[in-house]
């Protein structure tokens, strides 16, 4: 690929109405990450010189989590919906220094969450044969409703030359049989970009301005046009709530490949659901029915019993966890330990060895090595107004039924 400078711009202005939520769209949550976090992510991770978001009006959380994970990527509002090159052009400064030297732009889609960085790659690449526009196609099994990608013949290695992009209410019947399909994913070289977008008008059945308007453009000025081809699942875009459960599925089900691939032993990969930063160690095992929210590092040799729910902790090698166990934020639990059926952990640490082998509770607590908690023992940690630490020691052994009242402290080898 070349070495030429990379502008992304990301439009996700839209207000998604069908999701029939009071939370934008983009901000809705796959894999415990917002759609528009995975989107981020994935402009990042192509190193781009600049990165732009369109958004709507009135989107203050939508800003928020944009400066927060990507705090150099410039804001712009699109305040009227009249389509896709409308909404790129409300990043007009930055398609302006974009276009003052030899580069390339990439748009993407806030609610478009599972695009791989190696396929925009490869859409990058395709430029390198001298095309002006690049576009992102899959093969749908029923492309109704979808625009159509014109070919000016069949692909080769999933690239082919493109002449025009047809949108579905705009196609006749014969390029309506076509099912090479628009994922809306395009890239520019930048040299005539600014007078492609600019020549887009708004004459058609919807009066908008298509930004696929720009393949004709190119094409009747004398500029090639490339097409390159993707699974359908990458270019899911996420309108409604069974959008959103299909993306999960299918992010879900990479995951959980990419886990087992690592060294990771799923008993029953389908009825485990991780999260966008989990981390597993090599031969940790997983039994049925466990969760893991944002935020959990497992390591090596560990075992994660069924029916477990973690978020924000981490599990020391050769720990066991489970089953029917809660680790929520905070938790941390050492090499060797024991975390046994119904018992929660908050913001509680077991040191090496320690065991906790049922119907407890830890919360805010540090458990020593070695020590051993009986059952039923509660750390009372909330006194209505504060909360307090509860410390037991080294080796400490506590009988079951035991209530804490923090801030205490268990010394070392003591028996309660």
């Amino acid at each position: 690929m070349s070495e030429r400078s990379l502008t992304v711009i990301i439009l996700a202005a839209g207000e998604g109405s069908r999701m029939r939520s009071a939370l934008p769209k983009v901000l809705h949550p796959l894999a415990g990450r917002p759609l528009i976090g995975h989107v981020l992510a994935q402009a990042l991770a192509l190193a781009p010189e600049r990165l732009a978001v369109v958004v709507g009006p009135h989107m203050d959380e939508v800003r928020a989590l944009i400066a927060a994970e990507a705090p150099d990527a410039r804001l712009f509002t699109q305040a009227e919906r009249r389509g896709t090159a409308h909404a790129v052009l409300a990043a007009r400064p930055v398609l302006e220094a974009a276009a003052a030297g030899e580069g390339e732009l990439l748009v993407l889609y806030g609610d478009t969450p599972l695009v791989r960085v190696e396929t925009l790659q490869r859409l990058r690449a395709a430029l390198d044969d001298g095309a002006h526009v690049g576009v992102l196609g899959f093969e749908a099994p029923d492309p109704a409703g979808y625009g159509r990608l014109i070919l000016a013949g069949p692909m080769q290695d999933g690239q082919a030359t493109l002449l025009a992009i047809r949108e579905a209410r705009d196609a006749s019947e014969e390029e309506r049989a076509i099912r090479l399909c628009n994922s809306g994913v395009m890239a520019f070289r930048t040299a005539h970009l600014l007078s492609l977008l600019d020549a887009i008008g708004d004459e058609n059945a919807a009066g908008e301005f298509y930004l696929t308007d720009a393949v004709a453009l190119a094409r009747a000025q004398g500029l090639d046009c490339t097409a390159i081809a993707c699974a359908e699942e990458e270019v899911l875009g996420v309108n409604a709530r069974t959008d959103l459960a299909a993306a999960e599925a299918i992010w879900q089900a990479r995951a959980r490949r990419q886990a087992m691939e690592a060294g990771v032993t799923l008993t029953a990969p389908e009825t485990v659901f991780l999260s966008f930063d989990t981390e597993l160690g090599t031969d940790v095992t997983i039994e049925p029915h466990v969760v893991f929210g944002p935020g959990v590092r497992v390591k090596a040799g560990a075992c994660i019993r069924a029916f477990s729910h973690l978020e924000e902790a981490e599990v020391g090698e050769g720990a066991t966890v489970g089953p029917y166990a809660r680790l929520r934020p905070g938790s941390r639990v050492g090499p060797g330990a024991r975390v046994g059926n119904f018992v929660e952990i908050k913001n509680g640490t077991l040191a090496e060895g320690a065991k906790v082998n049922h119907l407890t509770y830890i919360g805010d607590a540090e458990i020593g090595r070695d020590a051993n908690i009986g059952a039923g023992t509660i750390t009372c940690n909330y006194d209505g107004v504060f909360k307090h630490k509860t410390v037991i020691e080294e080796g400490a052994f506590i009988g079951s039924n035991s209530a804490l009242v923090a801030p205490v402290t268990i010394g070392k080898g003591a028996y309660v």
